[in-house]
């Protein structure tokens, strides 16, 4: 019989007008890797922040038992002290210290009271090189790929002699190749040294593959356990437990009245990084998208696709921009970000927290933030209009809050992603550039933002779709460009894509850029 490791046994968390976790138990046995899944806001990430010490003990209700020990932590240290570390969705590396410092900050290598910088890096190549990472220690964290900077994380914990490894998202931000690598790491520090680890992660088929147990957590109550070793568990089953309900479809129909009329249209555009201005991020791209249309952009991380829709969004990215942008046949010079609001043109980030949102400020101070004049009278902000405004955003995208005076930071991922999406529909826009619009937000929430943008291309409106998603891009979009080292290098119908189509595509031209 399998040792119970982690017992959590009716834990119970509140926060201002919101009850997160109501009575939640789950059961972690030594050795396993074992999933939690649930929708945006159903206490996944607070059940762990309960169990790491980040809520210490005395703000939650329940028992949490580690290793058969009842665990009162008060803090991080505490939880890491017992072996138990969690790496958080947002990476928490300094971009500007090497691998070894990063590696070992907070947990620094000493030798009578000064820092032993050999044994640091010494001991970092050692931890690097269990989890499969060939890299200089002295290299600074900002030059290396976000896929490898996650595995950095789980040899920064390696070292901190782990026994429970939680990992939140931990391939939210990754292309297929490197969350299947991160997914391996995790079965073979299973296998070699019985590390147990939870994942949390909406992509199904990822937890399908790796996970012994499933726990589903719906409204911040548990829902039910599933075995997942004698046989794989089908994805409608899991959706079902954590949206209530069958999802037969994936992705919303829509009816496609793609009018002749170009909404966007973009030529030669090319752009130089921010930094190393020599080095071109966006090459001579050519694209257009037509009124009524969803275009997606296709690449691996790296490929520009962002850096496209940022240059394209008045030059909120890059140097020495040339090209030209057309929009409804006319040219534009779009020299700022307000220029590109004015002309009617939208751009949701996929860094909704670092960039996209102000999570200090309440929903209806996000939502009319880019057009404060629309709901301004005489040159002062109308506060009853502005509230009027945000409910209206708040019913039609069910946005699940108490109240619009809510801070966005006490929001779900989801929800505050639909903040994001009403934020720029507010703004009236013709085109929308999307860019990773459903990272990091469950399958029943994914649904809703599908029908809001089919909702807006049905009306006229033009939409560009960036997702690393393959399925997500051949499920939502009518035509498909694919993007590798900031070119153009493929064009596709919906209808003639496949994933082996697409990733044969990029694959044959880096074997070219390789070759050159």
């Amino acid at each position: 019989m399998a040792k119970k490791l982690l017992e959590m046994r009716s834990i119970t968390k509140e926060f201002p007008g919101v009850k997160a976790l109501d009575n939640v138990n789950i059961t972690v046995n030594e050795g396993e890797i074992h999933a939690i899944v649930g929708e945006n806001g159903a206490g996944k990430t607070t059940l762990m922040n309960v169990l790491s010490g980040v809520h210490p003990y005395g703000t939650y209700s329940g028992d949490v038992f580690f290793d058969g020990q009842l665990c009162r932590h008060q803090g991080i240290k505490d939880s890491e002290r017992l072996g138990i570390v969690i790496i958080h969705q947002e990476l928490a590396l300094v971009p500007y210290l090497s691998i070894g410092e990063n590696m070992f900050l907070g947990n620094e290598q000493h030798r009578r009271g000064r820092i032993d910088w050999h044994k640091t890096h010494q001991k970092a190549e050692e931890y690097m090189q269990i989890v499969g990472l060939k890299e200089d220690p002295h290299t600074l964290v900002k030059d290396i790929s976000v896929g490898k900077q996650q595995l950095i994380e789980i040899a920064k914990a390696l070292a901190k002699s782990v026994r429970l490894l939680i990992l939140d998202e931990p391939t939210s931000s990754l292309n297929e190749s490197d969350s299947k690598n991160v997914l391996d790491l995790l079965l073979r520090l299973k296998k070699e040294q019985g590390i147990t680890s939870i994942i949390i992660s909406h992509k199904l088929n990822e937890i399908s593959y790796c996970a012994d147990r499933i726990t589903i957590l719906r409204d911040g109550a548990t829902v039910e356990t599933l075995d997942n070793q004698s046989a794989e568990i089908p994805e409608a089953r899991i959706v079902k437990g954590m949206v209530g309900r069958e999802m037969t479809e994936r992705f919303p129909s829509r009816s496609r009245v793609i009018k002749d009329e170009i909404a966007l249209e973009v030529r030669n555009f090319t752009v130089y990084h921010e930094l190393f201005t020599d080095r071109k991020v966006v090459d001579n791209v050519s694209l257009k998208v037509h009124k009524g249309e969803v275009v997606g952009i296709y690449g691996l991380i790296g490929a520009g696709r962002s850096e496209l829709a940022l240059s394209i969004f008045g030059q909120a990215y890059g140097t020495k921009a040339s090209g030209t942008v057309y929009k409804d046949g006319k040219p534009l010079e779009l020299n700022s970000v307000p220029d590109a609001i004015k002309a009617n043109i939208a751009y949701v980030t996929e860094d909704r927290k670092g960039s996209g949102l102000i999570l200090s400020n309440s929903i209806v101070h996000n939502i009319t933030l880019p057009r404060m004049d629309f709901v301004a009278r005489r040159g002062r902000i109308d506060k009853d209009l502005e509230r009027k405004t945000a409910e209206h955003y708040r019913e039609s995208l069910d946005i699940k809050t108490p109240t619009v005076d809510q801070l966005v930071e006490n929001l779900s991922g989801g929800n505050q992603q639909k903040v994001l999406l009403g934020r720029w529909i507010f703004s009236q826009p013709d085109v929308l550039l999307l860019d990773e619009p459903t990272r990091g937000v469950d399958v029943g929430a994914k649904y809703e933002i599908y029908q809001i943008i089919n909702e807006l291309v049905e009306a006229g409106k033009a939409a560009i779709f960036i997702s690393s998603e393959l399925t997500e891009i051949l499920g939502m979009c009518d035509r498909i460009y694919v993007m590798n080292q900031g070119r153009i290098i493929g064009e596709f119908l919906a209808g003639e894509a496949t994933q082996e189509i697409v990733m044969n595509c990029i694959m044959q031209d880096s074997k070219g850029e390789i070759g050159a």
